[in-house]
């Protein structure tokens, strides 16, 4: 190995504490030394680490170390006196993220239905190299599932097209994919056959069940849509078309977007209109209730057994909920969708009866 420059060391001294320190592993000046010789080909006397290391910390590395280290006596090279002389070891850097913390952003990333497995296998990578060698020792058993499905190779080029559509307040127009009976991703067409294009004005992106979707406007109507971002593709920003205002759609009654409470509305993410709705559940339900709706809904007419649930919701998201969770759900208000619920359980037990 041909030995480095020595401006390098400070590089060198730095990678060192990335990839062999955390809170549990600290290294001494020797042992940094030893590293530097092994793996860079370089020779340092501890005087000289301990300078590059005082160098990073100036530069605003957060370096840790003894705060009160151990003293020994040196012989004075020039003077040949005893000397008192402080003993620098067990340096570790301070991480931005703890492993609890990469551990759990991995976990995300593994399970996102949304990422194709290859990137996937990526970002895990990139993450775990947030941490040192030792983290990786512990996520061995992480591995990111393979897909099942066809995906779109363009997730994360269409992530930063929509990013600074929404940053410039720029319109944007793209294709949208949809699976055919041969079990793969096609461009979504028109009647006559040619390749639809979606004009909309985009506002956030907003990650819901394991998917990602973008909410925005489709400029031919006035109200919310919401797409699978990892089915759309051929993304163009039009720098010249600004945005419909999200507070001018009826829909937003004059307020501006809050994600938040979209996204408690909007449990399935389906674009329909808000509702006022009542319903009774099974008092068993009353945690699946809250994820589903949050703190915000309203407990009444309690018995040993039930309970009335009073929440404002989108009509669809409502309307999926009761028939997925029938009959511990039973649908009060309003009136008419809980009618299409009746209706949709009639023509399931009409389904069934020959079976």
């Amino acid at each position: 190995m041909s030995e480095q420059p020595k401006k390098l060391l400070i590089l060198n001294i730095l990678d060192i504490l990335r990839k062999y320190t955390d809170k549990d592993h600290t290294l001494s000046q020797k042992e940094i030394g030893d590293i530097l010789k092994r793996e860079y080909g370089m020779t340092a006397d501890r005087k000289a680490i301990r300078r590059n290391i005082l160098g990073l910390m100036e530069c605003g590395y957060d370096i840790e170390h003894p705060h009160d280290p151990p003293v020994r006596m040196v012989q004075n090279p020039k003077t040949g006196e005893l000397e008192e002389s402080e003993i620098w070891s067990d340096f570790w850097l301070v991480r931005e993220f703890t492993d609890s913390e990469l551990r759990l952003l991995i976990d995300s990333v593994t399970f996102s239905n949304h990422i194709p497995y290859g990137q996937r296998k990526q970002l895990i990578g990139k993450l775990e190299g947030l941490s040192s060698k030792y983290f990786r020792a512990h996520t061995k058993h992480v591995h990111a599932v393979p897909d099942v499905l066809p995906q779109n190779g363009e997730l994360f080029s269409t992530i930063d097209k929509l990013d600074e559509a929404i940053g410039r307040g720029c319109k944007v127009v793209f294709n949208y994919l949809e699976y055919g009976t041969d079990k793969k991703l096609h461009v979504k067409r028109r009647e006559d056959g040619a390749v639809r294009e979606y004009l909309v004005s985009p506002y956030q992106m907003a990650a819901k069940e394991g998917k990602y979707y973008l909410i925005c406007n489709y400029d031919k109507y006035d109200d919310i849509s919401n797409y699978r971002i990892d089915r759309i593709t051929k993304v163009r920003v039009l720098e010249d078309e600004p945005v419909k205002p999200f507070e001018s759609l009826p829909w937003a009654k004059n307020r501006r977007l809050d994600l938040t409470e979209y996204m408690r509305r909007h449990v399935y993410m389906f674009s329909s209109e808000d509702v006022f709705a009542k319903f009774r559940v099974t008092k068993a339900m009353i945690s699946d209730v809250i994820d589903m709706f949050g703190l915000d809904v309203r407990f009444s007419d309690e018995t040993d057994e039930t309970v009335t649930v009073s929440v404002t919701v989108n009509e669809m998201a409502m309307l999926q909920f009761s028939r997925s969770f029938a009959p511990d759900v039973v649908l009060l208000e309003p009136e008419f969708l809980a009618k299409k619920v009746k209706d949709t359980a009639e023509r399931t037990v009409e389904a069934y009866k020959d079976i």
